[in-house]
């Protein structure tokens, strides 16, 4: 996870703000001595105005910081509560229903069928925790890599893979998640590793499945700009993503709704992975709606090989 923050920064504007205010309070009594004297003292009255006055500004834009940093922290606070939400909901479900069909073969008879749907059920289960894991520690790694890497790597096997790997996921025919030719037949390349690349394409098809079902219909287009990067586009059917919304979703933890009500299975890590690892490609992602259509468009621009 993101490495965690000092609390110095903090510590240090508030005894500023504590000192201002302290100076500010000696310097207005200064300033009402000298004005008491007459106006011998006319000098030291302006510069102490001066300086109360330069304590003041220095106070509310300490105060603005610190509103905003207390801001920055409530949201963090209210995103990570809501991971730890969703993570317990994908530990707790799968391990549930895993126990109960253990507890059901265990403790009765059940036709070959059915041992056959419960094996199914069951295997259905452990891959969903494997998931979860696979994006905890993705999300642990991402922070560890180094951040360029010159390696030329194939684009095409790699949204194959990611193709395969989520149609098997959510039992789909291949075929609902088409990957469109690119136009002269050329075969894409990248910079960057290929683990980070399946990390970014395997997220990025499998949101797209998700919140498409129960009929998916996912196209992948890759093309080139100008012989200098590759644009990939993973276009979905979905619900969509409101416009005032698509900011946040890259963010650690970010998930739109409410979390107890959700019914599709998620921590909040796979964008904010995707996102993390795309600019360490020296590259971009950005989502926008299907012009004139239902659904959604994630455009990944990655410096071509």
């Amino acid at each position: 996870m993101e490495p965690r923050r000092s609390t110095g920064w903090p510590i240090l504007l508030g005894v500023v703000l504590i000192g201002s205010i302290l100076a500010l309070g000696v310097g207005w009594v200064l300033v009402s001595i000298a004005a008491a004297f007459g106006s011998e003292n006319a000098a030291f009255y302006w510069v102490i105005l001066g300086v109360g006055v330069a304590l003041l500004v220095l106070l509310l834009i300490g105060v603005i910081v610190y509103l905003f940093l207390t801001v920055k922290a409530i949201a963090l606070s209210q995103r990570q509560s809501n991971f730890i939400d969703s993570v317990t909901h994908e530990l707790k479900s799968p391990l549930a229903s895993l126990k109960l069909y253990l507890q059901t073969l265990n403790r009765r008879q059940v036709s070959p069928e059915q041992q056959a749907d419960f094996h199914r059920f069951m295997l259905k289960d452990v891959e969903r925790l494997d998931t979860l894991i696979d994006h905890l520690l993705d999300a642990a790694k991402t922070h560890r890599r180094p951040r360029w890497d010159e390696q030329a790597c194939e684009l095409e096997p790699i949204l194959r893979a990611a193709r395969e790997g989520v149609a098997m996921r959510y039992a789909i025919a291949p075929e609902r998640i088409r990957i469109l030719p690119l136009p002269d037949g050329a075969i894409p390349q990248v910079r960057g590793r290929s683990a980070d690349l399946e990390i970014v394409f395997r997220n990025l098809v499998d949101n797209a499945v998700k919140y498409s079902l129960p009929e998916p219909e996912v196209e992948i287009g890759v093309e080139w700009q100008e012989g200098r990067e590759l644009i990939v586009r993973v276009c979905d059917n979905g619900p969509g993503i409101p416009p005032a919304d698509r900011t946040q979703i890259f963010g650690r933890f970010v998930r739109l709704g409410n979390e107890l009500e959700r019914s599709t299975p998620g921590t909040g890590l796979g964008l904010y992975l995707v996102k993390s690892i795309v600019a360490q490609l020296r590259g971009r992602v950005s989502v926008t709606g299907r012009l004139g259509r239902r659904g959604t468009v994630m455009e990944v621009r990655l410096p071509a090989a």
